[in-house]
């Protein structure tokens, strides 16, 4: 069996004192890692780089913007992967467990894997009220309006590279997860979700951590699913 490209797109905004621990407990049968340094004003680019990720700088801030700039750069590469896998940089996964997330794919012919955050895997205080809330909120009405089994909308996540082109993906900011979940299931992907551990994250957050951020994050995701629910 010959072994599938695998990508991984981390974008980063001011991740210096963790992007190192990310980039180093990724699975060598990782290809490439890419690290988009999302107008970083610290040393979060020098430390991915010299941990041995690809740079990339992404002015516009947004996590979408991040994750498309990603897109952007592999589309570029005469040699495309098979795998894309979405992790954040701030240590909150575990990205060791990037092997159990592609095995749906490898091996039982999904197109789609979610790392599912589920609770009695999550270190206390790791999810903020409004982001375990957030979640459920959104996957509620994507399995009333869709008939979704989604559980979260973890970061965590893997997809096949020619499905995710596929999805033509908009988002630039916080509506990044949920779009991506609701294009697969517009598009009757396969998809499954694997229990991931997660832990407190190194750092303060640029979304939950802020009342305007949680808002706003919140305001995304709804819109997008009421977008999609009257399509």
């Amino acid at each position: 069996m010959i072994e599938p490209i695998i990508k991984v797109i981390i974008p980063a905004y001011n991740e210096q004192d963790s992007i190192t621990n990310v980039i180093n407990d990724i699975p060598k049968i990782v290809d490439e890692i890419i690290v988009i340094s999302n107008k970083s004003t610290d040393n979060t680019e020098i430390n991915a780089k010299n941990a041995g990720a690809t740079v990339l700088s992404e002015t516009r801030k947004g996590y979408g913007y991040a994750c498309l700039k990603g897109m952007d750069y592999i589309s570029e590469q005469k040699t495309k992967p098979e795998i894309i896998v979405f992790l954040d940089g701030d240590y909150s996964d575990y990205p060791e467990q990037l092997t159990e997330i592609i095995h749906p794919i490898l091996h039982d012919h999904k197109d789609f894997v979610i790392g599912s955050r589920v609770k009695e895997l999550r270190e206390s205080g790791s999810m903020t009220p409004q982001q375990v809330f957030g979640n459920w909120l959104a996957t509620f009405l994507m399995k009333l309006f869709f008939g979704a089994k989604f559980t979260d909308l973890g970061p965590f996540r893997a997809i096949k590279y020619d499905k995710l082109l596929a999805l033509n993906m908009q988002d630039k900011t916080y509506g990044w997860t949920v779009e991506m979940q609701l294009k697969a299931l517009k598009q009757k992907l396969s998809y499954v979700e694997i229990p991931v551990k997660y832990r407190n994250r190194i750092g303060v957050s640029k979304v939950s951590g802020t009342v305007k951020g949680s808002i706003f994050a919140g305001i995304k995701i709804l819109g997008w699913i009421f977008k999609y629910s009257f399509k």
